[in-house]
């Protein structure tokens, strides 16, 4: 009997990314709508004419969310420190239920990181953080065990920030899925500026030695209907 030859050590770099980015990637993602169920329940996010149409939520949260996940990630991947970090990430994120779901997300990735880029900075992270640390602290720290530099890391939370949505728009409205790609390609050169942007800032934090110079911005209405969202008896996304 033969044997197969062992694998190769995990590979890194922009093949990492992409399994990274994967939403195949077993950590979690897919349950959570990024605050689309909230915000189609309340009539403000439709498929049609109405306050704000997929474009334009997603816009917005790439712009808000999206750039300080980006921050947090980049920071993460050049050797922030993790829990100074998180520490950072919850400053950012008034709701409780957004915190307790940043950390949930958190775990389940970090569990995914270890079994694909076995580290030792992931198993101390796993030791001394029982509870979990923010999804883009950890996505960043998963980053640099991979290989993944800190701008891909930023593209990889950004990126996060718009896909949900979009995703779970389909389910939760029931639009072509063609239509939502296109959302999500013609917010490329954005996600890219803001990846850019995120880390630069990324790098300015962790030369003052100040995780509190990372950006600051928020969805006030995204925050609120994450509270609502978390009381509901019946829905179909986790948040």
């Amino acid at each position: 009997m033969t044997r197969s030859p062992s694998l190769p050590p995990p590979a890194g770099g922009a093949a990492a990314l992409l399994i990274l980015a994967d939403g195949r990637f077993p950590a979690g993602g897919h349950a959570h709508s990024g605050g689309a169920e909230a915000a189609v329940r309340d009539g403000r996010l439709t498929d049609g004419p109405g306050p704000v149409g997929l474009a334009d939520f997603c816009r917005g949260r790439l712009h808000t969310t999206g750039l300080v996940a980006a921050a947090l990630a980049a920071s993460a991947a050049l050797g922030g420190d993790p829990a100074r970090l998180d520490a950072a990430a919850d400053a950012r994120t008034p709701s409780p239920a957004l915190r307790s779901v940043a950390r949930r997300l958190g775990r389940q990735l970090l569990r995914a990181g270890r079994a694909a880029w076995p580290d030792p900075t992931l198993d101390a992270v796993a030791a001394h953080h029982p509870g979990g640390l923010h999804q883009p602290v950890v996505l960043g720290l998963v980053a640099r065990a991979a290989g993944i530099d800190p701008l891909d890391a930023a593209r990889a939370a950004a990126h996060e920030t718009v896909s949900g949505p979009a995703g779970a728009a389909v389910r939760l409205m029931g639009p072509d899925p063609l239509t939502a790609t296109s959302v999500l390609a013609r917010l490329a050169p954005e996600t890219d500026a803001v990846a850019l942007r995120a880390t630069e800032a990324a790098r300015a934090a962790l030369a003052s030695g100040d995780p509190g110079d990372l950006p600051a911005v928020c969805g006030p209405l995204s925050e609120i209907g994450a509270e609502f969202h978390a009381l509901w008896p019946t829905r179909l996304f986790a948040s």
